[in-house]
């Protein structure tokens, strides 16, 4: 046979696409073979990039047979596809980059069997083969969408409209005494009358809608953007937020049954909100958000709201008061000018609240006139906030319970974090809370206060001195830190500020025994070493250490320089009554000096120790560092901060439990349909602030006031009672702290102007009040406090103090080194045959007896003193800053704490 009629051998590398290739490219004769190609393997995988076959292109095979040839060729060989795939990879197998394998493999095969959703890709490699196509994107969408529709659809359906008259049924609170019996009823009551849209003011719907939704009459009732901050803000776990159209602020209103903060609440809001916004009118939206909203005051409803602002019925409110009470909507706690310290000592107080609430009202009125609401005409002729009556409060609120169940909410709101109520919750009701309030104590401290205050103020009889007079009291378990007692002025309903909580009002000499604590605690400086070494080498003083109790005397740092302010004025101390201690030596132990409540010992001292210590310990005592003054001048140690009774009750207490410190608190439990809430017994942790030793010691020398000092007042026959007077700059306020093992009390008297009218209330002096010439702590205040413990303590066992070790060593200042004493000494130190009155002042004399000067009621009792250049007022009588010392030259300076028109930072809850 001859050699071009034997069978073409079986191709090597391209399978049938190969050999459809090879009949094309036999027919047409592209790209032949060399003539001198051999039949071998290598020979027909190198053939050309369009795989033509063995034989090239110049037909040894007729046309006719190349295909069929070719198809049974493929049949016949074992592993022809694979081969093909293998061989024809990418890179077209050993024939270079364009032989006959490229693509070939994946040609070869059947095709892929096709699947619902093509992802991953098919036939796509690389990133593309994770890009979804534009049809799966579109797909994807619609679908979201349609799912977003379907539920949409499924919550609009399954929500209602909500109807006014069912919304907002809050419960009472439940708050019960120490001893279990029920205190009061109160703080959920709905006091809320609806009424129809006729008699809502247009007004009053301009004001709210130019101050909280513009375009409420035309929108949807929903805002997109400000659910979706709402939505943004809780998932990140911020605060929640409320809805920004009137539309959503009614349903949430609406839902006081459900205000937890949930996704789910706020879908179910948005469903209503927009249920409500297509079905419901916008004049009974309009009219049921405004029949629903809190206005503070217990007050529900613009009717229940223009009744307790402004004893008049809604329809009857003016646009200035219909200004205000769309301010108030913003929040009542911030901009009810009455101020409400009970839930924010700090930022709620009347004079803050009062211009909070005028800023708004002025916007708001402005804001009508750019919307078109209001003319600018009839703008210019409002000029004057409007006249506010004082709170109306429920009537079972009168007496001393509306400043405790104050007290009980406030601790409860501020103290979320611990309670877990919040005070929107609060005010739904429902809880049962009782309080650490002891029913007998109560009464007792009020019987106390009345019956001084009746046989003694007697404004009718002294308008000019004995007119706006008030006192305050707080009564604290030193074991527990339990709030027993309070009293907080004449009436809740009637007077509005508790006075237990917070007055403003300075602690004067009282403040001595954290100076004492301090001095022992850490120590005074040695004045021959520098700052930085001397601040940790101190020495422990006993209370038997030696100071100054020369009046007017030169104060100086630890390091034995003239203390000067910054007007290089140098300071000199004055004592109560300008009275010296113990000439001509004037040496003075740090008991007596406490006994006698000489101010300059205790200056000195506080220098010595350095008065951030003195704040350090005042703070570790349990009062609030709010509520202490600048600790920059010298008169800090001698009572310029203003903490409240509570909390003077609370750190005193923490030297009655030898050192060991209780935050004060009201709230034993609260209990509600789903059990107990929350107990304090769980939160309860004591600190041992002070040691044993100091402060059993600092009792010891406390002890002393009472027993032969200027607390005698205050003596309990058959126990052992320990305590401090105090008397403040120009004798605004007095004080009596005092304790026994059982009980810590703390007793205020002061003047303030507390007339709502006035923007600015003063602290007024005290001159003549009660027929006195000047008030002492050791006289009205310690004269209650008598009274009150041997009634609370009536029945008690009698239990003494710990007996104290000796402590600390004994420091002699040396008041006196020079045996020259100066002009300014030797004249204080040896009157003139014809005194002047002048030197009658300052007249040293013996360390008086108590029986001499001690007595209650004497004017010139050794008692605190005042507060030096640190006071709310200028003409200080307690010390001044001058270098040349005369009668006319005993001016203050500010510390920077001048709470003439009432404190803020005081309260418990602050």
């Amino acid at each position: 046979m001859s050699e071009h009629r034997r069978k073409p051998p079986q191709p090597q590398g391209g399978g049938r696409a190969a050999a459809r290739r090879g009949q094309s490219g036999s027919s047409s004769g592209r790209r032949a073979a060399p003539r001198g190609a051999t039949e071998s393997s290598s020979d027909s995988y190198g053939s050309g990039s369009y795989g033509l076959g063995p034989y090239g292109a110049e037909g040894e095979e007729s046309q006719s047979q190349g295909r069929a040839d070719s198809r049974r060729a493929a049949q016949r060989s074992s592993g022809g596809r694979r081969r093909g795939a293998e061989g024809g990879g990418r890179r077209g197998g050993p024939s270079g980059p364009n032989g006959p394998g490229r693509g070939r493999g994946r040609a070869a095969g059947p095709p892929p069997k096709k699947r619902f959703i093509d992802y991953p890709r098919a036939g796509k490699y690389g990133a593309a083969r994770w890009m979804p196509s534009w049809r799966q994107v579109t797909g994807l969408f619609i679908g979201f969408v349609g799912s977003l529709v379907a539920v949409a659809g499924i919550g609009y359906a399954l929500v209602g409209v909500p109807q006014v008259a069912n919304t907002a049924t809050a419960q009472n609170n439940v708050y019960y005494w120490a001893d279990g019996s029920q205190m009061v009823a109160t703080g959920g009551e709905t006091n809320r009358q609806i009424i129809g849209y006729e008699q809502i003011p247009a007004s009053m719907r301009y004001a709210v809608m130019s101050a909280e939704n513009k375009t409420f009459e035309t929108d949807s009732g929903v805002d997109p953007m400000g659910i979706a901050r709402a939505l943004f803000n809780m998932a990140k776990g911020g605060q929640t937020q409320g809805g920004s159209t009137i539309t959503q602020q009614y349903v949430k209103n609406a839902r006081l049954n459900d205000q937890s903060q949930t996704l789910t609440r706020k879908f179910k809001e948005l469903f209503i909100s927009i249920k409500v916004g297509t079905n419901v009118d916008k004049k009974e939206i309009m009219a049921g958000y405004l029949n629903t909203a809190y206005y503070g005051r217990d007050s529900y409803g613009m009717q229940a709201a223009a009744r307790a602002y402004f004893n008049k019925d809604a329809k009857d409110l003016n646009p200035s008061e219909c200004a205000f009470l769309a301010a108030v909507l913003k929040g009542a706690t911030y901009y009810d000018p009455a101020g409400n310290v009970a839930v924010d000592s700090v930022n709620a107080t009347p004079d803050k609240n009062r211009k909070r609430a005028e800023y708004r009202w002025k916007w708001i009125l402005d804001e009508e006139v750019k919307d078109g609401r209001m003319t600018a005409a009839d703008r210019a002729q409002i000029t004057t906030f409007p006249k506010i009556q004082n709170p109306r409060s429920n009537t079972a609120l009168s007496g001393q319970v509306g400043y405790l169940v104050d007290l009980a909410k406030g601790y409860l709101i501020n103290n979320t974090d611990k309670t877990g109520i919040t005070a929107d919750q609060l005010q739904q009701g429902g809880y049962s809370i009782y309080t650490t309030f002891d029913k007998k104590k109560v009464q007792a401290l009020e019987k106390a206060v009345k019956n001084v205050e009746k046989a003694n103020i007697k404004p009718g009889e002294r308008p000019k001195t004995d007119r706006y007079v008030q006192f305050g009291g707080a009564s604290v378990d030193p074991a527990t830190g339990a709030i027993k007692a309070t009293y907080g002025g004449e009436d809740a309903t009637k007077h509005f500020t508790n006075n237990a909580d917070t007055t403003g009002a300075q602690v004067g000499s009282t403040f001595k025994a954290f100076v004492l604590a301090a001095a022992m605690k850490w120590g005074v400086r040695d004045p021959d070493l520098g700052a930085e070494q001397a601040q940790d080498e101190r020495t422990q003083v006993s209370p038997d250490s030696i100071y100054s109790g020369k009046n007017k005397l030169k104060i100086e740092n630890y390091d034995n320089t003239i203390w000067k302010d910054k007007d290089d004025k140098e300071w000199l101390q004055r004592n109560d009554g300008d009275e010296s201690y113990n000439a001509p030596s004037f040496r003075i132990d740090l008991r007596e000096a406490m006994r006698v409540s000489s101010n300059s010992a205790y200056v000195q001292l506080g220098m010595d120790v350095g008065l951030d210590k003195v704040r350090e310990s005042a703070t570790d005592a349990g009062i609030l560092d709010s509520s202490l003054a600048s600790a920059e001048f010298p008169s800090f140690s001698i009572g310029t901060s203003d903490p409240s009774a509570i909390r003077m009750a609370g750190a005193y207490a923490t030297f009655a439990a030898s050192g060991k410190q209780n935050n004060p608190y009201s709230v034993e439990k609260v209990s509600s349909k789903d059990g107990v809430v929350f107990d304090h017994e769980k939160i309860a942790k004591p600190k041992q602030m002070f040691t044993e030793q100091v402060a059993d010691n600092v009792t010891d020398v406390l002890k002393t006031v009472v027993d032969d000092g200027t607390g005698t007042a205050a003596q309990l026959p058959g126990r052992e009672v320990a305590g401090k007077t105090g008397t403040t700059d120009g004798n605004k306020s007095a004080w009596f702290i005092g304790y026994t093992p059982q009980l810590s009390t703390a007793i205020s008297m002061f003047r303030m102007n507390d007339d709502e009218t006035q923007k600015n209330r003063q602290f007024l002096e005290m001159y003549g009040t009660g027929g006195q010439e000047k008030i002492h702590g050791a006289s009205f205040p310690a004269e209650i406090w008598h009274d009150y413990m041997e009634q609370a303590l009536k029945g008690a066992p009698v239990v003494n103090f710990p007996t104290p070790e000796p402590y600390g060593e004994v420091v002699d200042e040396d008041p006196l080194p020079s045996p020259t004493p100066s002009v300014t000494e030797s004249e204080e130190a040896t009157p003139t045959p014809s005194p002047t009155p002048s030197d009658e002042e300052v007249e040293p004399s013996p360390s008086p007896s108590p029986s001499e000067s001690c007595n209650p009621f004497d004017p010139t009792c050794s008692d605190t003193g005042g507060t030096g250049n640190g006071g709310t007022d200028q003409g200080s009588t307690d010390g001044g800053v001058t270098s040349s010392p005369s009668p006319t030259e005993s001016d203050g300076q500010s510390n920077g704490n001048a709470n003439g028109n009432g404190g803020n930072n005081g309260g418990i809850f602050g």
